[in-house]
C-alpha cells in the first residue's frame, strides 16, 4: 500500500482556471486513489495514491487538461517531506502568511540557482533547500518586491507555493 501524500496543483481557481474540488476528488478516485480529500479550493488534494506514483500524478495532469482545457502541474509530498520543509524554513517567521514554500518537481541545478540569484529581490528573501524554494516576503505576497515568477523560471522547475499556515494545516490533515 502506498503512503498518503499531499498533491499540490499549481494555479487552480485563479485567473479563470476553475477546478471544483469535488471533481478533483472524483478524478483522483477514478485514477485509483483512496482516502481522498481536499483542503480549501486552491488545489490541495490529500490521498493515498495507487502504487505507481508517477503514473498517478501524470494521470491527474492529463485528466484535468482533458476535462477543463488547461494544464496544471502536480507536485506531491509525504507528511514527512512537508514537515521537513516546514522545519527547514530558513527565515524568521514574522507572520506565517508572509512566508512560503514553493514545492518544485525536482531540485534545480546549481547553475539555475546561480542564475536566479542575479535577480533583484529588494527586502524579500529566498533560498532553495532541496526541491523546495523558501520565500519570505517583507510586505506579504500581494506586495512582493522580487519577481517570484522570474526566479522560478530561472530555476527551471515547475513549482506551486503554499504559505506556512497552509503547510501546517496540510501536515495535520495528512496525519489525521
Amino acid at each position: 500500500m502506498s503512503e498518503p501524500r499531499v498533491f499540490l496543483l499549481r494555479a487552480v481557481n485563479v485567473g479563470g482556471a476553475k477546478l471544483p474540488m469535488a471533481e478533483l476528488r472524483e478524478i483522483a478516485a477514478d485514477l485509483g486513489a483512496t482516502h481522498v480529500s481536499t483542503y480549501i479550493a486552491s488545489g490541495n488534494l490529500i490521498a493515498t495514491p495507487p502504487k505507481d506514483l508517477d503514473a498517478f500524478e501524470r494521470g491527474l495532469e492529463q485528466a484535468i487538461e482533458k476535462r477543463y482545457g488547461f494544464f496544471r502541474e502536480v507536485v506531491s509530498r509525504t507528511r514527512a517531506e512537508l514537515q521537513e520543509a516546514l522545519d527547514a524554513h530558513p527565515f524568521e517567521v514574522v507572520q506565517a502568511k508572509f512566508s512560503y514554500v514553493s514545492f518544485m518537481a525536482k531540485e534545480p541545478t546549481k547553475a539555475a540557482i546561480e542564475k536566479a540569484r542575479t535577480f533583484e529581490t529588494g527586502d524579500d528573501h529566498w533560498e532553495v533547500i532541496g526541491r523546495d524554494l523558501h520565500i519570505r516576503y517583507a510586505d506579504g505576497a500581494g506586495h512582493e518586491q522580487m519577481k517570484t515568477n522570474t526566479i522560478l523560471k530561472a530555476l527551471g522547475e515547475p513549482a506551486t507555493a503554499r504559505n506556512l499556515n497552509t503547510v501546517e494545516k496540510l501536515i495535520g490533515l495528512i496525519s489525521a
